[in-house]
């Protein structure tokens, strides 16, 4: 008889719900981790975004240390001293003696103008000086007779008056004649005009043979002497530069006929007044021009070694905060958190900014502040020491020593 065939055991029910129990353990555990994994990340991350969000910026010490800076501006070289001659009297011009660019003395004849009209003036008020002498000699002889004829009584008081009377008013004539004579000649010492300097003839506007005419009547300038020993110089200085430039202040002076020379030039006057309309004030320089190498009329380029205030404090332009409010710089507290201080500005130097008000010496100022920094704003430190980093040439006077 054949073995029965073997009939399989079935599983039991409870095998199963343990086994699916561990699994739905394991899934539970490994949602767990996954769960606590992913909320350390997002912490880790926020940490690092919180620590992104905080700038990093690097101090600056305001500096009171002089800043020195030029301020260049344009100009004209002018005369030190430059006449036009005119003319005194009518006529033609007869001759001239010096043309232009000749070196002339004071005194010195410069033209000759020929006047016939005042020729003939001179020669009839010399006939009425004449006539007005002869006729004081006739009325003095007269008087004199009456008078020695009055102690007489052959002539009535009133007739010895009257001709002395007579007399007396023919010597008033001859006065008035002599005058006009000294007058005429006068005039005719303006034939010949001179040189009233030492100088340089610059201008001469006129040949022989011209009609001259008075000046005072319209007539134009026949010659121009200079004086180009020392030169003038004017410039308008803008109005906020104006306290750095006083009197005695060097300037170097260019031309560009001379390229690559220099001359030294001394502010001597300022007019001491602001012009409305442009904003500036009018000074004026002298330069040596001995060697004559410079010419009035000449374009200069000046440059101008303007004076520091000691009291300044200085700062980097990137530290200047433009916005609605208006200037401003930032500042670190202790406690690491900005402070905006308003300022107001002395002199801008292009990469320096010297502050009129607004910084204390021991502010310790953002160097490049980020944009949209505000009021309480925190910021990290950069590593580099910051309270030694400073401007200028030196260390701030107040850590100096």
């Amino acid at each position: 008889m054949s073995q029965p065939d073997r009939i399989p055991k079935r599983s039991s029910p409870r095998r199963f719900a343990m086994i699916g129990g561990g699994f739905a353990l394991l899934a539970v555990a490994v949602v767990a981790y996954g769960l606590g994994t992913r909320q350390a990340q997002d912490s880790r991350l926020h940490d690092a975004t919180e620590a992104q969000a905080v700038p990093v910026v690097a101090l600056i010490a305001p500096t009171s240390v002089g800043n020195d800076s030029t301020l260049e501006l344009p100009g004209r070289l002018e005369a030190y001293i430059q006449a036009p001659i005119y003319a005194r009297i009518p006529g033609y011009l007869k001759s001239w003696k010096h043309d232009i660019g000749a070196k002339v003395k004071a005194g010195d004849e410069l033209a000759e103008i020929d006047t016939p009209d005042l020729d003939q003036q001179l020669a009839q008020a010399r006939a009425d000086l004449n006539v007005a002498q002869a006729n004081a000699k006739l009325a003095q002889i007269g008087a004199e007779r009456w008078q020695s004829l009055a102690s007489t009584d052959a002539v009535a008081k009133q007739d010895v008056d009257q001709r002395t009377f007579t007399w007396n008013a023919n010597i008033a004539q001859v006065k008035a004649a002599q005058a006009n004579v000294d007058r005429l000649v006068a005039e005719e010492g303006f034939k010949r005009l001179s040189a009233p300097f030492d100088g340089i003839v610059t201008a001469r506007a006129t040949d022989i043979g011209a009609l001259i005419n008075v000046g005072a009547a319209g007539g134009a300038q026949l010659f121009v002497v200079s004086e180009t020993g020392k030169l003038r110089i004017y410039i308008d200085v803008p109005q906020n530069y104006v306290p750095s430039v006083p009197s005695g202040t060097k300037a170097t002076i260019s031309v560009p006929e001379h390229p690559g020379k220099t001359y030294v030039g001394i502010v001597e006057a300022s007019s001491q007044a602001v012009n409305p309309s442009t904003g500036t004030t009018l000074m004026q320089l002298i330069v040596d021009n001995g060697a004559g190498e410079m010419m009035p009329g000449d374009y200069a380029s000046i440059h101008l070694q303007m004076v520091s205030s000691a009291h300044v404090l200085s700062l980097p332009a990137s530290a200047l905060i433009f916005d609605a409010k208006g200037l401003s710089v930032a500042t670190v507290g202790a406690d690491n958190r900005v402070v905006l201080k308003p300022v107001s500005i002395e002199r801008d130097l292009g990469t320096i900014i010297e502050f009129a008000s607004g910084l204390s010496p021991g502010d310790r100022v953002i160097e490049i502040p980020p944009d949209g920094i505000g009021n309480g704003a925190r910021v990290r430190l950069a590593d580099a020491p910051q309270g030694d980093k400073l401007i200028g040439k030196g260390k701030n006077k107040s850590e100096a020593g």
